[in-house]
């Protein structure tokens, strides 16, 4: 396995991208932290989940947006495992509106849950990567922070700038062999996303978009994550991995 003996922390692991990626690390050997903020039933079922797969897992509530909430996410893993390996930041809200309409409060809401969320639990658990000398952070960022968005753009302001922090992390963090790289989303198929799976007039725009036509499943994306929190990536760093279907081309 290529997560044998592990200890990952994933934001947002109890539904839709962070739980895909929560039980492709499980199936690779990884012990796992799920966080989540308000639905608790669907952590417990991830951790249900990883449980079942022989790994020891626990679910965290905590919001990545409080400096204290994201302190205490790392420090249960630490205290739950003895170490921490991997850090995935994937927590992430959406709340849409034009530029023109769009009120101070949505744009802070939507920037602290992904730029600022990152930023707090990167910080917690770079002080422990830097004691261990070992470390892999997965930033996940998606095709609006490259190409820009209409109705969203403090996601997409929000998403954009986790490319550049992960670069910034890589840049500081690698004298202490630890490696920082964000991985770009397209559409995923999960419960999350139905809306844009059951509207034919919306798929039919996406299908436009998506080189490969077809939105992705969660067994797509579960691979590229393994990869950079596995050994496997030692030496691959500040990256930008497009795991799209080709949407960020277009």
């Amino acid at each position: 396995m290529r997560l044998e003996g592990k200890k990952a922390v994933v934001t947002g692991g109890g539904r839709g991208v962070g739980r895909a990626v929560s039980l492709a690390f499980g199936g690779e050997g990884a012990d796992l932290v799920i966080n989540y903020v308000r639905n608790e039933e669907a952590a417990s079922e991830v951790v249900s989940e990883l449980r079942k797969m022989g790994r020891d897992a626990i679910a965290v509530k905590a919001n990545v947006a409080v400096k204290e909430d994201a302190e205490r996410l790392i420090a249960t893993c630490l205290d739950r495992f003895g170490r921490t390996d991997i850090l995935v930041n994937n927590a992430g809200i959406s709340n849409p509106a034009m530029l023109h309409k769009m009120t101070e409060q949505q744009w802070d809401e939507v920037v602290d849950i992904h730029l600022k969320g990152a930023f707090l639990c990167t910080q917690a658990a770079s002080r422990h990567f830097m004691e261990q000398n070992y470390g892999k952070i997965i930033n996940v960022t998606s095709v609006a922070g490259i190409v820009g968005t209409t109705g969203q753009i403090n996601y997409a302001a929000a998403k954009g700038g986790l490319i550049s922090f992960t670069k910034s992390c890589a840049r500081e963090l690698a004298r202490y062999h630890v490696t920082a790289n964000v991985i770009s989303l397209g559409i995923v198929a999960t419960d999350m996303t139905k809306k844009l799976q059951e509207d034919p007039k919306l798929r039919e725009i996406y299908m436009r978009r998506i080189l490969l036509n077809r939105y992705a499943e969660p067994e797509d994306i579960g691979p590229a994550f393994v990869f950079l929190a596995s050994d496997e990536s030692n030496y691959v760093t500040g990256q930008l991995l497009c795991v799209d279907g080709g949407y960020g081309l277009t």
